[in-house]
């Protein structure tokens, strides 16, 4: 077997490979021998067909089955031979094995880069503290509050945080158009769920009244059809609602489990949920800031097969979560693509790079970290012991955790090279990390 390989750039390897005829025609040979003993043609008994018959008859299917076979093996032995690992599936062609002439193929793929992971001991990496006061304590409560307000039926004219029920009716260019029409829908004015103009339309109404509200879809819209498109709404306004908070009584309390102990044990367990939360937020973020550090002193380039590979992985995934946030990634295709493959690149080379780290200072997931890591998921269950018993009982699972482990035994280790500043932050800045004021 003959090897020449070249190397168009950092990542990219050509390897051309050569088998001798003689390795095909042996193999082929050795089968067509043993298809003797077992073929059925008519007119010989089994086992009687003579050799040159099955030649006849066999010998193409037999090659194309023999040089298939041999393009996988040889493929392995010379990588091994060049030392050589591929990422990513390799591109087979010009790929010739016409009988006399053995087997040639060229194998085009990317092999993973050289990591030297870089140093951190002169970067900066920022871990926040947080402390939790009265103010963080009562703003939660009055938020748990808001969340659970009790709307009223009032007889007066509508006004911005009033919930309206209405029903419309909507039409472009004189005709309805699908999803265009709705009966008891409740619309909160100043929401900002609608599109614009909708909840500012509804101001100042009062039941029974029947606005027209003529509008135009933004050029965004989720709906590609729809998308900057003018349009009209027909409302009948059924009925307006104003909110009031609910009293911090008994019957609140137990909406978040608290059967006993009143106002003192109903704010103990909001406070004990705040640490909880807290806690989680600091981590991840003093995770993602590491990390993005260390992204930031380690250059590398990354094969873009794996990027390709990831692309797929993560399309449905990011998808997803655009549409849930109302955007619809066709009406920008460009930008979506160009999203999703920043994502996979970062993904990929995260990968590449805590891999690197791992095997050079052979960190493990400690067994004592993955049932801790298990304890703390399984203590909100009410049978924690089963919980915990399911994890260690499904191979998948406990592979998720102990991949979660490993990864803050790659976060630990890191921290102990960098240079590490804490900064003080308030609990809403921590957990809205959009607020510009700590």
């Amino acid at each position: 077997m003959q090897i020449s390989l070249e190397e168009p750039s950092v990542l990219e390897r050509r390897m051309k490979v050569e088998i001798p005829e003689e390795r095909i025609s042996t193999d082929v040979e050795s089968r067509l021998a043993k298809l003797v003993q077992t073929v059925t043609i008519d007119g010989f008994r089994k086992g009687k067909v003579p050799l040159s018959v099955v030649r006849q008859r066999y010998t193409a299917s037999v090659r194309d089955e023999v040089v298939g076979e041999t393009l996988q093996s040889t493929f392995s032995e010379a990588l091994t031979s060049k030392g050589l690992q591929p990422a990513g599936q390799p591109a087979i062609d010009e790929v010739s094995s016409k009988v006399g002439s053995g087997l040639t193929y060229t194998a085009v793929f990317e092999v993973f880069p050289v990591i030297e992971p870089a140093s951190l001991e002169k970067v900066n990496v920022v871990k926040l503290s947080c402390d939790i006061g009265d103010e963080d304590l009562e703003k939660v409560v009055e938020q748990l509050r808001d969340h659970h307000k009790v709307w009223t039926e009032v007889d007066r004219p509508s006004k911005i945080g009033d919930q309206l029920s209405i029903d419309f009716s909507g039409s472009i260019e004189g005709e309805p158009f699908e999803g265009g029409t709705g009966s008891d829908f409740e619309v909160s004015l100043g929401a900002g769920t609608m599109i614009e103009g909708f909840e500012d339309g509804l101001v100042e109404q009062s039941k029974g009244d029947t606005p027209v509200l003529a509008l135009k879809f933004p050029e965004g819209y989720q709906n590609e059809a729809l998308a900057g498109k003018p349009v009209k709404f027909d409302i009948v306004v059924k009925k307006i609602s104003e909110s009031a908070l609910p009293e911090l009584d008994d019957e609140f309390f137990e909406k978040f489990g608290v059967k006993e102990g009143g106002e003192e044990a109903f704010r103990t367990q909001v406070l004990e949920n705040m640490e909880k939360e807290r806690e989680k937020t600091q981590t991840m973020r003093f995770r993602n800031e590491i990390m993005e550090k260390v992204m930031d002193v380690n250059q590398f380039e990354i094969p873009k097969s794996l990027v390709l590979e990831e692309v797929g992985r993560q399309r449905e995934q990011m998808s997803r979560e655009l549409m849930m946030r109302g955007v619809n990634p066709s009406n920008d295709e460009e930008a979506f693509e160009k999203a999703l493959t920043d994502r996979a690149e970062g993904s990929v080379k995260m990968g590449l790079l805590m891999a690197e780290i791992i095997k050079r200072e052979e960190l493990k997931a400690e067994p004592d970290k993955v049932k801790e890591m298990i304890s703390k998921m399984a203590a909100g269950y009410e049978d924690s012991e089963a919980v915990t018993k399911w994890y260690y009982e499904n191979p998948e699972q406990l592979k998720q955790i102990e991949g979660a482990c490993l990864e803050e035994t790659v976060v630990d280790w890191l921290a102990q090279q960098a240079d590490i500043k804490e900064e003080s932050i308030s609990f809403d800045g921590l957990m809205n990390p959009m607020q510009t004021s700590n």
